[in-house]
């Protein structure tokens, strides 16, 4: 199996989806009393089944050896208004994956932000583009924009990924997001080194003023605080 990447998106196959929802059913009926929680969770995660969409990659228990088709992968799904809001996260085996793709670009997500947001977004979009650089949106936005259901409400921010090549690069990003006006839209997001690690853009400019001289790394099996140089050199 190829290597997982955080923010990843999986489609199971038909007996993929057959094995989770029997899982996630047996699992509530084992914990005693099934909660409302449960049985919202248990819903919503028919819901995807029915619809054929994707779950997201979690943190991992490791990365898997070499040639290995079945074992466990961990997933999840940011659960819509209509079923809480809340953090589902499933197992499902290697071998029932039938695809994988990546959250949606920012700009098809354009048209779905706030009125006084869009132009500033566009403006944003022009200037990574002179960087070479592409940005996803995940988080509220981006599971709104796969589904079509309600994600989004007055507090979400707009999380991005960008994929950087190098600490320069990742400057320049940042650049362009400190710059960018969005009304009172929020930009969050990760800056995604080839090496698998990640760290909020936020943090890294923390990092480059001198403020800090460590960084939270995000990678598929956990996070750790790390020495910032050291890590960007290896990077």
């Amino acid at each position: 199996m190829k290597p997982l990447r955080r923010h990843q998106l999986i489609w199971l196959d038909e007996f993929g989806w057959y094995r989770t929802l029997a899982t996630a059913a047996s699992s509530a009926s084992l914990s005693g009393q099934p909660t409302a929680a449960d049985a919202m969770a248990l819903e919503c995660l028919e819901h995807w089944a029915e619809q054929r969409w994707p779950l997201v990659v979690t943190r991992q228990p490791g990365e898997p050896p070499a040639g290995e088709s079945d074992l466990p992968v961990a997933l999840g799904l940011a659960a819509p208004a209509r079923w809480g809001r809340r953090a589902i996260g499933v197992s499902a085996s290697a071998r029932d994956v039938a695809g994988r793709d990546e959250f949606p670009f920012l700009a098809a997500v354009v048209p779905s932000l706030p009125i006084s947001a869009q132009a500033g977004a566009r403006a944003l979009l022009e200037g990574l583009a002179r960087l070479r650089v592409v940005a996803r949106v995940y988080g509220s936005y981006g599971w709104q924009q796969l589904s079509g259901l309600e994600y989004v409400h007055s507090r979400s921010d707009l999380d991005l990924l960008f994929d950087v090549a190098t600490g320069a690069q990742a400057d320049r990003v940042c650049a362009a997001l400190q710059a960018a006006r969005l009304g009172p839209l929020r930009i969050d997001g990760e800056l995604a080194f080839e090496d698998g690690g990640a760290v909020a853009w936020r943090e890294w400019l923390r990092f480059r003023a001198g403020e800090t001289d460590r960084v939270l790394v995000k990678r598929i099996a956990g996070a750790s605080l790390e020495d910032a140089a050291a890590w960007v050199e290896t990077a």
